[in-house]
This record gives structure tokens, sequence and C-alpha cells, in this order.
């Protein structure tokens, strides 16, 4: 059977069902798949740190200010 036949016959199917043939065919790439061929990422102690800052962060500029310049009472 070729990858055509495949995708036409389960095309043809309800959407519960196909989803059906998705988990049937991740199971069986989770137990007779070449793991060999997925490659993990090797993450660095600073690639981890630096996406650990840019989540933190992630869209702190669209927070409204709270305070102002006028706000403070001491300056350095």
């Amino acid at each position: 059977m070729q990858l055509d036949e495949l995708i036409s016959m389960v095309s043809r199917l309800p959407p519960a069902r196909q989803q059906e043939v998705i988990d049937f065919a991740a199971f069986l790439e989770q137990r007779y798949g070449d793991n060999s061929k997925t490659k993990q990422a090797e993450w660095t102690e600073k690639d981890f740190k630096t996406m650990s800052v840019e989540q933190a962060i992630r869209g702190i500029e669209d927070e409204p200010k709270l305070y102002s310049d006028s706000d403070i009472r001491e300056r350095w």
C-alpha cells in the first residue's frame, strides 16, 4: 500500500476514526519505530539559562506601566 492510498482511505473516515488511526500510528511508532532517528536537542547550561530568561520576560513590554518616575522617592 502506498502512502497516497493510505491518506485517501483515512481522509474518507469520520474525524473520530481519523484520530484513532493517528493514535494507532503513534503507538506503532513508539513500539517499533527507529529511535535512533529522533535526535534530542543538546542543551548547554548557557542555552537553558538564556531560554529561561527569555520565557520569564516574554510579554513584559505589553504590561501596563504601574509606576512613573514621579513615584520614586529616593534616587541613587
